[in-house]
């Protein structure tokens, strides 16, 4: 498929001399590079969706604490454990 990119010039000189360097053109270096961004990408979203999270043994909350009220689970964290 064919396509137009803009980039600043300075940016367009630097793939230029990068791709001769390399052997390469400038479409190979773009799909590469292309390749590459988008894999991270996937790779990134991958681990964000899959996060471990620590397992504690207990017995679970206590009888009528609640977790949205930060006062009262810090006056029962205070208490004394039965």
């Amino acid at each position: 498929m064919r396509t137009t990119i803009r980039l600043p010039d300075e940016i367009l000189e630097e793939a230029k001399r990068y791709a001769l360097d390399r052997g390469s053109t400038l479409t190979e270096l773009f799909e590469e590079a292309l390749r590459e961004h988008l894999a991270r990408r996937r790779r990134l979203a991958e681990e964000r969706r899959h996060v471990e999270l620590p397992i504690f043994e207990g017995r679970g909350v206590r009888p009528g604490v609640d977790l949205h009220d930060m006062a009262s689970l810090l006056d029962r964290m205070e208490e004394p454990e039965e």
